[in-house]
């Protein structure tokens, strides 16, 4: 049989399909008088490198890291070397005194080569060190609990290095800080995931035990979060997630001097403390919330030193171990803390918030200034101020999850001229790209300012001192 043919609607009957347009109603649609073209990749490469290269005021970079550059240290003799480690498991060693002006104004520039890459981790080098007083040891310490020692062939670090042991003691090192003790040369402390603090002695010739335990201490009850020596090197202050405090005479009874725990409702700040700081006479601790918690620590009368002397314990004045403060002026967690010199007599404070706060501590650790918008809303992940007694003590450098680095004096009263900022340098990714500046050193003077960039990139800027 013939297929029957499909009878066709009436021309003036409009079809039940609504979805279905007409021929003018079409022909409306596809008009396009702006049309888009497709984006070539490579321009709209070539269009974020030249953005990038516009903010980078960097006089010189080093790129080798393939993962965010979580740490970094100085040369204490020689600040051109710097020690970086990051999360593809390893360190480098490298010299920044490529960093000139007359290299800054060239165009095109290479990154500086490494003097030397430190492996061996087996997961992220979260913490780096230089031992005092001469730098004779490089030390790298990681998420793998691994504590590694390397020695120079040089003294000034420029050569190359060796490695001499390793040690792992701890699922995870948290922190590790060198000891300015003149007495106890090479010594290192470090913190642990699992609350614990040791101490280490580092002696490449004694084949039998080139890392010593000096100390092993085991206090806090969570994670050890940061710790600080005092400017002498005869006390280590350390501070953990479960709020508390320990001041450890490590050189001598290797007890803690000074105890403070959440236990005490003055001391207690819920959620945990996260940064510490030293001076000869006061220790600082900040933690979540914006607390922040002042503490005196114990000091040596001229007759308790002539008994020390002699054999004789330190006894510690009045107000050894009291709370001398309790501050609160930023809304978040206190990240970083720093005193100035002497005659200076301030306490920098940055916070989560993006604020920076600055106390008096010579008239009750009064509050001075309160930059709330230092590094906008991003996280201020350190601040440090300039050591440098002829030019610059009142300068205090900062650095933020903005990727800016900032500069500013902190003299005067609270209503300085913008706050006192000074200067800034940009080149990090940074604003939530996953480019914040992780940490830096300054040493040297601070005329050359070293970052550790969570882009993977460690970027060298030049800075004036007045």
């Amino acid at each position: 049989m013939a297929p029957q043919p499909v009878p066709r609607p009436p021309e003036d009957i409009q079809p039940e399909d609504d979805d279905l347009l007409d021929a003018d109603e079409a022909a409306e649609e596809i008009i396009d008088e702006d049309p888009d073209h497709p984006m070539d990749d490579d321009e709209d490469l070539d269009v974020e490198e030249q953005e990038i290269q516009l903010q980078n005021d960097s006089a010189a970079h080093f790129d080798a890291h393939t993962d965010s550059i979580f740490c970094i240290a100085q040369h204490p003799t020689n600040p051109n070397i710097v020690l970086t480690g990051g999360g593809d498991d390893v360190a480098y060693l490298f010299d920044t005194s490529i960093a000139t002006k007359e290299e800054r104004q060239q165009g095109e520039r290479e990154s500086i080569k490494p003097v030397q890459k430190l492996d061996g981790h087996t997961d992220s080098v979260n913490a780096v060190t230089f031992t005092y007083p001469k730098g004779e040891y490089a030390v790298t310490a990681g998420l793998d609990g691994k504590l590694r020692a390397w020695r120079s062939s040089d003294p000034s670090g420029s050569k190359s290095w060796s490695f001499v042991a390793e040690t792992a003691e701890v699922e995870e090192i948290n922190w590790v800080s060198p000891s300015p003790n003149k007495e106890q040369e090479n010594v290192v402390a470090l913190g642990a995931n699992d609350g614990s603090v040791w101490v280490y002695k580092i002696d490449g010739a004694d084949k039998s035990s080139p890392l010593t335990i000096v100390q092993a201490l085991y206090l806090h009850t969570a994670s050890c979060t940061a710790g600080a020596w005092t400017p002498d090197g005869n006390y280590l202050a350390t501070v953990s997630e479960d709020g508390s405090l320990y001041v450890w005479d490590v050189f001598s009874t290797g007890q803690a001097v000074v105890s403070q725990t959440a236990t005490d409702q003055r001391f207690e700040v819920e959620g945990g403390l996260y940064s510490v700081a030293c001076t000869p006479s006061l220790v600082a601790v900040g933690g979540a919330g914006g607390n922040i918690k002042v503490v005196g620590l114990p000091q040596a009368s001229d007759q308790d030193k002539k008994n020390k002397s002699k054999g004789g314990a330190k006894q510690p004045v009045s107000s050894a171990g009291q709370i001398l403060a309790s501050l609160q002026a930023q809304s978040d967690g206190i990240e970083t803390l720093s005193f100035s010199s002497p005659p200076l007599n301030i306490l920098a404070a940055g916070s989560v918030d993006g604020s920076i706060a600055l106390f008096d501590t010579a008239h009750r650790f009064a509050l001075r200034r309160h930059i709330k918008d230092a590094h906008e809303e991003y996280a201020v992940v350190r601040v440090d101020f300039v050591r440098n007694p002829q030019k610059g003590g009142w300068l205090l450098t900062t650095a933020g999850m903005d990727g800016v680095v900032r500069r500013w004096d902190v003299r005067g009263g609270t209503t300085a001229a913008g706050q006192g900022f000074i200067q800034e340098w940009r080149g990090h990714r940074g604003e939530g790209e996953g480019g914040g500046v992780l940490g830096f050193v300054q040493g040297g003077g601070g005329g050359r300012i070293v970052t550790a960039g969570d882009d993977g990139v460690s970027l060298v800027f030049m800075a004036a001192i007045a």
